[in-house]
């Protein structure tokens, strides 16, 4: 197992030599893909092995730790060193103190601080299980997407910009050897070297096409991340300096042994934090916002399968240290908060990509607020959340990618009869919403889990906020979810154009709708096999959180679905029926897209969605947002911080 490990680790690097190297297109794209397959089914093959032999925690070193060590120690050296040559390059000088910083202090440390005992740096558990599965099978994907929709991104639309598509399919691959890395890791030094690898290529890719607007929001990217590294940095420190190991799950040890113990929650908050940077909670939300100007499938992957899940990883890892103490109540706070304020802000915005991005931020804030609670329920419906969201946004991404190349707009108003004008699009696009909001897909049963969960909380305001964002925020959620349906399923003045979406692109999609189908199906399966063994290990109990008369609605609601529309239409195929025009704002005038009005004037339909930008606008809440979740931080940390001294 330890080589299956560190070749899924070693491999992606490595791999990312062939399309850096290889410019003909074809060529490139046929190492991609083999690269793809490969990564894919070596993650396949690693987690069914270690299924089947037991599903027992594994902690273990990798072979050659010392050369891999100091591989590690040398790699953070020069990322920050790279890091500066950026920042002087494009004059952000201050940003390289904070790399500076968060490299410096843990490296002299490590080369002349405290001996610290030898330990195991990596482990394999349930948890370690499904996020391999979740790089895997929807990284690579998104991989076999990119080369076609980079293709069609460069011939089509941005003819202007530089072809760097060998970097950019590189860098892809590098980010998921470090996020395979990140998840193995439980010495925090290995952590923290893939943890920054992360970081530095989400700023490489946001950049990619090196505009103003692409180089200003790369690089607030950098800067959050990199206060998160300031958090992971701080906490390696702690651990030298105080307990001797840099151990994470030592770190979780020492508070479950003395939970009033305000000093143990140290470096647990200062993890924390670097977790809320990077899972884009408020105040730290605004450089996902920005990543939204690199090309689609970089979106996809920062928002699926790699980048934001690290930080909602490590909340994970770390939530049964946070049960009922002040870390966690900071914790499910700003993610509850977080819920409701982006599920508002997605109500006013019509940029496809942008509602996408808010959602992102909404969604995670459920799953950060799961983890502060650290309960087993709510934990059940975090890791949940994070299977689905996975999936349903790295589908929704890739489709609204494909639909911006087609129509050269991925604006939701012009989205108007979408069904009707490019239907396979449609319905990929209408699988994904579902599965966002609607019984029986996963988030719905995630949500429900969770509120059942935060009424049954221990502290009675928690409690309370918790159930009034989790409520407000559902509300909010399947207001701008329907907007968006009601678009893609009315009626349509204009006809059938060229789909330019290629066919790897929709072999990707369609593969991620399959998924989804198979989620929601195996949900008894993996509840019972997989969720229900994590859980185990992590609180050493393991209860139904819901029964499997629920589950069994479930499926028969996901039939339904599938069932009765398909009744429905044998019965009445070959039926006459009798065509009725569409009311409308006046006489229509029979084409049901132009009518008379009262007035007697000829007018054309319009039909546009409500945004509510003077009440929900981002003018108007997002900067409120940061103060209120800055002061919740600034508090919980001052109180941590001055406990434990």
């Amino acid at each position: 197992m330890e080589m299956l490990v560190t070749a899924l680790i070693c491999l992606p690097f490595l791999w990312a030599i062939f399309p850096a190297l290889i410019h003909h297109s074809k060529c490139r794209a046929f190492f991609v893909y083999l690269g793809c397959a490969i990564v894919m089914i070596l993650s396949i093959i690693t987690a069914v092995q270690w299924f089947r032999a037991g599903g027992q925690t594994l902690n273990f070193s990798l072979p050659y730790q010392e050369t891999f060590s100091h591989v590690f120690l040398v790699g953070d050296i020069l990322l920050m060193f790279f890091i500066m040559y950026l920042c002087a390059k494009y004059k952000k000088t201050i940003i390289s103190l904070l790399t500076i910083v968060s490299t410096v202090i843990p490296t002299v440390l490590e080369l002349a601080g405290p001996k610290i005992p030898n330990s195991y740096t990596m482990r394999f558990d349930y948890l370690t299980l499904i996020m391999i599965l979740i790089i895997g099978i929807v990284g690579t994907l998104i991989g076999v997407y990119a080369v076609g929709y980079m293709h069609g991104y460069h011939i089509h639309h941005h003819k202007e910009l530089k072809d760097r598509r060998s970097f950019f399919l590189a860098m892809i691959f590098v980010f998921f050897g470090a996020m395979f890395g990140l998840v193995f890791s439980a010495n925090l030094c290995s952590l923290y070297f893939f943890w920054e690898i992360t970081s530095v290529t989400s700023f490489l890719l946001i950049g990619y096409t090196r505009t103003d607007e692409a180089i200003n929001n790369s690089f607030k990217a950098l800067w959050m991340n990199l206060l998160g590294g300031c958090g992971l940095a701080a906490a390696i420190s702690v651990g030298y300096l105080w307990y001797g190991t840099v151990n994470l799950f030592d770190y979780i040890d020492l508070v479950q042994a003395d939970p009033t113990n305000i000093r143990n929650m140290l470096p647990i908050a200062c993890l924390a934090f670097a977790a809320l940077t990077k899972s884009a909670q408020f105040p730290f939300s605004g450089w996902l916002l920005g990543a939204m100007v690199a090309p689609t499938p970089s979106s996809a992957l920062l928002h699926s399968a790699t980048m934001v899940k690290a930080g909602v990883y490590l909340l994970i890892r770390i939530s049964v240290a946070m049960a009922d103490n002040y870390v966690g109540n900071m914790v499910a706070l700003i993610g509850g908060f977080t819920f409701l304020a982006a599920s508002c802000l997605a109500i006013s915005v019509s940029d496809g990509k942008k509602v996408l991005a808010y959602s992102t931020i909404s969604n995670l804030g459920l799953i950060v607020a799961c983890t502060g609670c650290g309960y087993e329920e709510t934990i059940w419906a975090a890791v949940f959340l994070v299977i689905f969201h996975a999936v349903s946004k790295s589908m929704l991404f890739q489709c609204v990618g494909a639909i911006e190349n087609t129509t050269g707009s991925r604006d939701v108003e012009d989205m108007q009869g979408l069904i009707s004008i490019f239907p396979k699009l449609a319905v990929i696009l209408m699988i994904g919403i579902a599965g966002m909001f609607l019984a029986p897909f996963g988030m719905l049963i995630s949500k429900w889990a969770a509120l059942k969960a935060f009424i049954d909380t221990t502290s009675v305001y928690v409690s309370t906020l918790m159930v009034l964002f989790i409520c407000f925020g559902s509300a909010t959620t399947m207001f701008y979810w329907t907007k968006w349906m009601s678009k893609i399923l009315g009626a349509s003045p204009r006809e059938k154009s060229r789909d330019l979406t290629k066919k790897n692109e929709y072999i990707s999609m369609f593969f991620h709708a399959f998924m989804m189908l198979a989620l929601i199906l195996g949900f008894p399966w993996l509840s019972k096999h997989v969720l229900k063994p994590l859980s185990n290990d992590m609180f050493g109990t393991a209860t139904q959180v819901i029964s499997y008369q629920n589950m069994v609605i479930m499926i028969v609601l996901l039939v339904g679905i599938f069932v009765v529309p398909f009744v429905n239409y044998v019965l009445t195929k070959g039926q006459k029926a009798k065509q009725v025009i569409t009311y409308m704002g006046g006489a229509n005038a029979g084409d049901n897209f132009n009518f008379v009005s009262a007035t007697g004037d000829p007018k054309e339909m319009h039909i546009a969605n409500f945004y509510m930008e003077d009440i929900m606008g981002e003018k108007k809440l997002f900067t409120p947002a940061i103060m209120i979740s800055t002061f919740i931080i600034i508090v919980y940390m001052i109180i941590v911080i001055g406990g434990a001294f």
